[in-house]
């Protein structure tokens, strides 16, 4: 099944943090390109992620042929088309930028958007731009106009609630307040991310899937009912193993020492997913709550417990975890699997 997310990368500060560096990614068919961005590095303000470094906000480039993509003549071979980049912080801390990619065939359907909102010019939430399959004109004129206050429509939800927020159904949606040209154009499902910027702006960034060509095969979002400030190790003394549980809880103790829980989750093959299951406490999951930097594993059934057993039943493959900040914690994690 093809996905809107045709790649996906993380880059990272190396350990001077002068450059970034190419800390995973999920290249699927375009090997060569894979091959290409192991080979790089980036200072500030070079490429696209070394762009959304240096301006601490996310970016969307809809061609990658022309401008700063310094990657472009093996895009072009891989078939990739657009990119949206983002960058992920923990309070004041830069920890990543993480890049998708979109493709970009004629009968390619699906969006890919970025909203902002500058409190010092409005209250409400507009298209910064706009990535569009072959069927979403009407869509895309349609997003060009609309403006959206905290908490309307999905990327204003996104903003209100400060995690992400999965929609399905968008054509007969009261919370989508582009329903009726959403179903014109074949969008089923949208995802919306909030994306953490260096400045006073909001942005969000919003992934919308048909039917046949969904955002990702399977997307997920956990939480921890008490998130610990990063630095505070998940490994509790005696080194009896990680542990998620109130501080002062004995270790392991009850639900708090089984690991982050679902909060919802959506599969193409296996449907709406079990609200409240647990997902263990290793893996790329735990490691992105306590790192607070996107995790990125080639080999979903290979996690372990059973997040690892339930994506081999689905037959999943690549997955990325992308942690979400709020007060200084880790407080979501949204996992894409491909």
């Amino acid at each position: 099944m093809k996905t809107l997310i045709q790649a996906a990368e993380v880059w990272v500060p190396d350990a001077e943090g002068h450059l970034l560096v190419l800390s995973a990614g999920l290249y699927g068919s375009a090997a060569e390109f894979g091959a290409v961005s192991r080979s790089m590095c980036f200072g500030r303000g070079e490429g696209l992620p070394g762009r959304v470094w240096e301006e601490g906000r996310p970016l969307l480039l809809k061609d990658l042929q022309g401008g700063y993509f310094l990657r472009a003549a093996a895009a072009r071979r891989a078939g990739l088309a657009c990119a949206a980049a983002m960058p992920v912080y923990l309070g004041d801390q830069f920890k990543a930028v993480v890049v998708f990619f979109c493709g970009g065939e004629p009968a390619e359907a699906g969006a890919i958007e970025l909203w902002r909102n500058n409190p010092r010019v409005t209250g409400d939430m507009t298209l910064v731009d706009g990535h569009y399959g072959a069927a979403a004109g009407a869509f895309a004129e349609a997003s060009r106009d609309t403006y959206l206050p905290r908490g309307a429509g999905l990327p204003g939800l996104a903003w209100q609630r400060e995690g992400s927020v999965f929609l399905d159904g968008l054509p007969g949606s009261s919370k989508f307040l582009r329903a009726e040209a959403a179903g014109a154009a074949g969008i089923q499902r949208g995802l919306g991310l909030p994306c953490a910027a260096a400045g006073h702006e909001h942005f969000v960034l919003v992934l919308l899937g048909t039917a046949a060509m969904p955002v990702a095969r399977r997307v997920e979002s956990w939480v921890v009912t008490a998130p610990r400030p990063m630095g505070t190790s998940i490994d509790p003394p005696g080194g009896s193993g990680p542990a998620w549980e109130r501080p002062g809880a004995r270790p392991g103790a009850g639900a708090a020492g089984q690991g982050p829980q679902r909060a919802y989750g959506h599969c193409e093959i296996a449907g709406a997913l079990p609200v409240g299951e647990r997902a263990g406490t290793a893996g790329c999951l735990a490691k992105a709550f306590v790192s607070a930097v996107p995790q990125l594993s080639p080999n979903a059934a290979g996690e372990p417990e059973a997040l690892g057993a339930s994506a081999a039943a689905a037959g999943l493959d690549g997955m990325i975890v992308l942690p979400i900040a709020r007060d200084g914690v880790v407080a979501e994690a949204v996992a894409l699997y491909f």
